[in-house]
């Protein structure tokens, strides 16, 4: 038998696993083909989800920045506005007195009808408004008499002037010049009447109100009388504050812990506790934090409630098991190679600890605790139940009076009768709250990249 009939056989083998090879490889080749094919989608879908949310969001909140707006002469009429000079301290006049007097102008002022200066500047441009001050003064939002009076307080030189003034319309024309509200419904289904629709359409025409930037909702607070002008500025303080503390508290604590458990604490039962329910108290609901800070921190130590301390104490529990856990993830990370030279060159535990690991884990840690932070900022659920859900018309002065925050007063608008304004008032706080956690995300990113050691 020849040689080549000898390999005949082997050859046909030797091709029976080549072509066995070759379709496995084409088997997982499809396979991973497929495999990337759907991390792809649902990489896209997410994208998708994320678009179409923020999407939802801007569409809804940005036109909210924009709000009807007068532009209009307001007379300070002396015959309506009939008040004194403005009390000034006397030479030998106690406090006490002066300060009775200046109360006493006060009331006076209190007592004077600057709804009538209003209706008065609305009549230059529609007289018939005279004729009907109701309707007309329901074109501009309730909060705008007040600020009259606290014009003629800061300067009661302005009385007898006129002056051309930004007034914001009620909440009602807003939503009709924006079209938010079928104009076809029937008069009774209308919050305006048919004739302040009216005169709101040609005042609009004319350039009298025009869709202006307004810095109500940064610089107000929240109001139910004048719905038009609530905003965001207690609120902001509020989540402000409660963030210092959470700072101040969590991020020291925390780290302190992280170093303790992971660099010198003894490896036995009781660290071995400690470690399970760190790591429970990161997995708890964050209500529950509520429940014990109105239990602990309201109940029995006799703390305020509404307050921006109650609620930095409440966040600040609920932030430590998640700093401490990213902390020693951190610091495991670090190669043990650098402690060991730092041991063998003569360094105690606490110097190589300090001054070597501790460096090398600090871009770690500061992303870890300034993303806790940026968790705790959106938290609403705790803050519900310590009464932070309370309508407070002031900004908070100190961590110790009554306040709310971001997330809540974002549930409360959400929440809001006048649900054609506010649900783009609503959006806009969402926007609002979402521009300071990503500038907080953005930090932690940048004070990563500062520094980062490679090693």
């Amino acid at each position: 038998m020849s040689q080549q009939a000898m390999n005949k056989p082997n050859n046909q083998g030797y091709a029976a696993i080549e072509a066995k090879v070759k379709a496995s490889l084409q088997r997982r080749q499809r396979q991973e083909t497929r495999f990337r094919l759907v991390g792809v989608g649902a990489v896209l879908i997410a994208l998708a989800l994320v678009a179409s949310l923020f999407g939802t969001i801007l569409s809804k909140g940005l036109p909210s920045f924009w709000q009807a707006t007068f532009e209009i002469d307001v007379h300070f009429d002396p015959e309506i506005v009939q008040i004194g000079p403005k009390p000034v301290q006397a030479s030998g006049e106690s406090p006490a007195q002066f300060k009775e007097r200046d109360m006493a102008w006060q009331m006076d002022l209190g007592f004077v009808d600057f709804s009538q200066l209003l209706v008065n500047a609305i009549a230059k441009h529609i007289p018939a408004a005279a004729d009907s001050p109701r309707d007309a003064i329901a074109l501009i939002t309730s909060g705008e008499a007040f600020a009259l009076r606290d014009r003629i307080v800061a300067d009661p030189s302005i009385v007898g002037k006129t002056v051309k003034l930004k007034l914001l319309a009620d909440a009602n024309v807003d939503v009709w010049l924006k079209g938010n509200i079928d104009r076809s419904l029937p008069d009774d289904r209308q919050q305006l009447s048919a004739q302040t629709r009216e005169w709101a359409d040609k005042l609009y025409a004319d350039g009298v109100i025009k869709n202006s930037f307004s810095t109500a909702i940064f610089l107000n607070t929240d109001s139910r009388s004048s719905l038009a002008a609530a905003g965001l500025a207690g609120a902001f303080m509020g989540s402000l504050m409660m963030m210092i503390i959470v700072i101040l508290l969590a991020v020291p604590i925390g780290v302190a812990s992280a170093i303790y458990l992971e660099e010198f604490a003894p490896k036995n039962r009781i660290t071995d506790l400690i470690e399970v329910n760190i790591n429970n108290l990161a997995a708890v609901p964050s209500i529950v934090f509520g429940l014990l800070g109105a239990a602990v921190f309201i109940l029995w130590f006799k703390l305020p409630m509404s307050a921006p301390v109650v609620g930095g104490l409440v966040l600040t529990l609920m932030t430590l098991p998640t700093v401490i856990i990213a902390t020693r993830s951190t610091l495991k990370a670090i190669p043990p190679s650098i402690r060991e030279a730092a041991l063998g060159i003569g360094a105690s535990k606490v110097q190589a600890t300090m001054h070597h690991v501790l460096p090398l884990a600090l871009p770690g840690i500061l992303t870890a605790t300034i993303l806790g932070v940026a968790q705790a900022l959106g938290e609403t659920a705790p803050l519900l139940l310590i009464g932070m859900s309370a309508f407070v018309s002031a900004v908070p002065a100190t961590p110790f009076d009554q306040s709310t925050a971001l997330p809540v007063q974002i549930f409360l608008w959400q929440g809001n009768e006048l649900r054609n304004f506010f649900e783009g008032r609503t959006s806009a706080a969402i926007i609002v709250l979402l521009a300071l956690m990503l500038s907080l995300n953005s930090m932690a990113i940048w004070l990563r990249k500062r520094y980062e050691t490679r090693w």
